[in-house]
């Protein structure tokens, strides 16, 4: 028989990839994306008022401060890491930016067009890199454990918020007040603006860590430190870089917030840590490092607001979302396990 030939119990298909594997199928991001797209349809049949527009804006807006914190987040996991004070962080950065603004409503600032709110939101975002800063130097300089350094760091940046207020909340204030409002709380072509600024966040970020050296360094951080390491990465710019962000982000999401509510209380943003690891999570993020991204961020905030909005159409007791996003974390990393896995 010539070589020509082809052996009738050869298989042409050996070793390649089942349907699912390919693509956008194959990541745990598709397969949440699935069940986000599913669980809103089953909310639309049996509560019609979820597709009404004022519903859709304001779930909209809602998921919007998780989904901006959880881009961070995603970043500082994607290293390996993780970052627990980023609630905090938006409760104190919130406050400070809005005593800022009342401090500088009587002076000279205040005669100049949106220099006070600039200043204001400055020294705000400033606060969120610094907290950020001091996070990455102990993590990445003193080698401490990111779950303890940011653990700490969260009762400091509570701590800080609870003795600055005395417990009260912070309206803002000043001649430019309503600027703010227009920037945190306004809309922009028909969509909340914090809509507007998750989705070009997520533009922002896909592009970097796809296009960048830097986001190529993020991902080899969190596949195999020692390894970024040997090939001269520099490790301790990268992580110290990536919780700056994530603690900018935090700041951000909890200005946005004391525009949306008129105020800063002092536990603004109390257990959100847990939502937004979750949001991270749930999208894909890998707590081992590694895996991670944008998309797979807002998708997770996406669904957890989902739910919830759909507990409160359906007259259902809220707590439940707590139940139900722990059991959706328990299943995405599992499908994820078990499709890993499973031999070519």
């Amino acid at each position: 028989m010539s070589d020509s030939v082809a052996d009738p119990l050869s298989f042409s298909n050996v070793r390649e990839r089942r349907w699912y594997k390919h693509s956008g199928f194959s990541s745990q991001t598709a397969y949440v994306a699935t069940a986000f797209v599913a669980i809103a349809a089953l909310v639309a049949i049996f509560a019609p008022h979820f597709l009404s527009t004022g519903n859709l804006l304001n779930t909209s807006k809602n998921f919007s401060y998780i989904a901006i914190v959880a881009l961070g987040s995603t970043l500082v996991i994607i290293t390996g890491g993780i970052d627990l004070s980023v609630g905090s962080t938006m409760a104190l950065v919130a406050v400070v930016t809005t005593i800022v603004m009342k401090a500088l409503a009587g002076t000279a600032v205040a005669a100049v067009p949106y220099l006070g709110i600039t200043l204001a939101v400055v020294c705000g975002l400033g606060l969120a890199a610094f907290i950020g800063l001091i996070n990455g130097l102990l993590i990445a300089k003193v080698r401490l454990s990111p779950f303890v350094t940011t653990l700490g760091m969260l009762s400091i940046c509570r701590g800080a918020t609870y003795v600055i207020t005395q417990g009260r909340g912070q309206a803002p204030g000043g001649p430019q007040v309503n600027t703010f409002y227009a920037v945190t709380d306004g809309r922009l072509f028909g969509l909340p603006v914090a809509l507007v600024y998750v989705l070009v966040l997520a533009l922002i970020m896909g592009v970097v860590l796809r296009h960048t050296r830097w986001g190529r360094y993020v991902f080899v951080l969190g596949g195999n430190e020692r390894a970024a390491k040997l090939t001269g990465v520099s490790v301790s710019r990268v992580k110290i870089s990536v919780y700056v962000l994530c603690a900018m982000s935090a700041g951000l999401a909890g200005i946005l917030i004391a525009g949306w509510l008129g105020s800063a209380p002092a536990n603004l943003a109390l257990g959100y840590e847990l939502k937004i690891i979750a949001a991270s999570v749930i999208g894909g993020a890998d707590l081992a490092g590694g895996v991670g991204g944008p998309v797979g961020a807002v998708i997770g905030a996406a669904l957890i607001e989902v739910i919830r909005n759909g507990l409160a159409l359906f007259g259902a007791d809220t707590y439940w979302e707590q139940v139900f996003v722990g059991t959706i974390i328990i299943l995405a990393v599992l499908v994820d396990r078990l499709r890993s896995r499973e031999p070519e």
